[in-house]
């Protein structure tokens, strides 16, 4: 599982992470290999900005030392980041696009599974676009406008298409869960210059 460097200066990082590999290091000591560990091994000063799931692939942003950290962890605040992913649901989907807006918080029974909770539910904002289908199943383009934790897997769940291998909600076993963070964009903290980075999904 390599670790590839889609985008790389004097003051960031976007790494492309391989589906299975943890960003940040886990409690447990068989859990310590991440990408931002790897990373770290060439470019000391990287620090991790944002997450992904471990079983997703695709675009990864770091920063290089405590201030690039705090800033660009503001643009994400400040939902100044443009985030795309590709994903294969199962089941064809009938509408070119739609959004979702289903409330999401931790089913602290079930950890890390999230859950819908109209009562105690976090905002959760999801807005896709179909691609098309795929032998019974559908590509779709997902955009977050809201970042909660396992937000799109469980979005797409809940509306009768899981993403492709998620057995944790509901999907076939697959070689992989099908989820890519495919688009990175936001404009630069020193120059203030527009990066937009893309990755191709890999299924």
């Amino acid at each position: 599982m390599d670790v590839s460097i889609a985008y790389l200066d004097d003051h960031l990082i976007v790494a492309d992470k391989p589906s299975g590999l943890l960003s940040v290091p886990g409690r447990a000591a068989e859990n310590q290999d991440c990408v931002v560990l790897r990373l770290q091994a060439l470019y000391p000063d990287a620090l991790t900005v944002h997450r992904l799931d471990m079983v997703t692939s695709g675009l990864l942003l770091h920063a290089r030392g405590k201030a690039m950290q705090i800033a660009l962890s503001g643009l994400f605040e400040r939902r100044q980041v443009h985030k795309r992913y590709i994903a294969l649901v199962e089941g064809e989907m009938a509408d070119e696009a739609g959004e979702i807006d289903l409330p999401l918080r931790c089913d602290w029974d079930n950890r890390p599974r999230q859950m819908v909770d109209f009562e105690l539910g976090k905002r959760a904002h999801t807005r896709w676009q179909l691609l098309g289908h795929e032998a019974g199943n559908s590509r779709v383009l997902l955009e977050p406008v809201t970042g909660r934790s396992h937000q799109l897997r469980l979005h797409l769940a809940s509306i009768g298409h899981p993403i492709v291998g998620d057995e944790m909600y509901g999907a076939t076993p697959a070689v992989r869960v099908c989820l890519h963070a495919s688009e990175l964009g936001f404009a630069h903290p020193c120059s203030g210059q527009p990066l937009m980075i893309h990755s191709p999904a890999p299924f």
